[in-house]
């Protein structure tokens, strides 16, 4: 049995699927809503690059290491972007939440706070975690920010840890929360999402 199960998580007008190909064409007009794939510090697919981006997705899911989510606008049905858990440890009860991206019209919304409640929740409350890490691209300002509005702490920076998709080498960026800081972060997400103001 894998550690992380498909499951669909579902709050505040927002819905996480497994990932699958009948996403894709959604997720393609999502990606299109601002050329996402255009930002050097995304791993947003291009327009002809969508179907083998979940192709990818559900091999690593195979392996165990990466499980992706479609996000859907419940009103409307739509595909808003993608989130996965990824990096995946089993033995320490560990995964971390990235591949993160919206739509333009989604962002600065309350669905990335949304999103986190639902993957924080059923990773802690769930799965037993008993840390969630993030990582982000060095030069990825918005992401950390709002990483950090959800109250993960900053540990520290990786040098010259990962390529991006132009070639250069970046510094990643690595943040965590932990199973005892997760009922004050639950409350604030939960204040926050009832607070439309404050949402993003």
């Amino acid at each position: 049995m894998a550690f992380v199960e498909p499951v669909t998580l579902s709050a505040h007008g927002v819905t996480l699927e497994p990932l699958a190909f009948e996403h894709e064409e959604g997720l393609r007009a999502a990606a299109a809503d601002g050329a996402l794939w255009q930002l050097r510090v995304t791993s947003v697919p291009a327009p002809g690059e969508t179907r083998d981006y979940i192709a990818k997705a559900l091999a690593a899911r195979e392996e165990g290491h990466r499980f992706a989510f479609a996000v859907i606008e419940e009103a409307t049905g739509d595909v808003l972007g993608s989130t996965s858990y990824h990096d995946i440890i089993p033995a320490v009860k560990r995964v971390e939440i990235g591949y993160t991206w919206y739509a333009r019209r989604a962002q600065h919304t309350h669905v990335n706070t949304a999103c986190k409640l639902l993957l924080l929740a059923h990773a802690f409350d769930s799965l037993g975690c008993n840390v969630v890490g993030w990582r982000t691209d060095n030069f990825n300002f918005a992401s950390q920010r709002a990483i950090e509005r959800l109250g993960a702490k900053k540990d520290g920076v990786l040098r010259g840890h990962a390529l991006r998709r132009d070639g250069t080498i970046r510094d990643t960026v690595m943040y965590s929360l932990t199973c005892g800081e997760w009922p004050e972060v639950r409350a604030h997400l939960e204040w926050r999402l009832e607070a439309p103001r404050e949402s993003g």
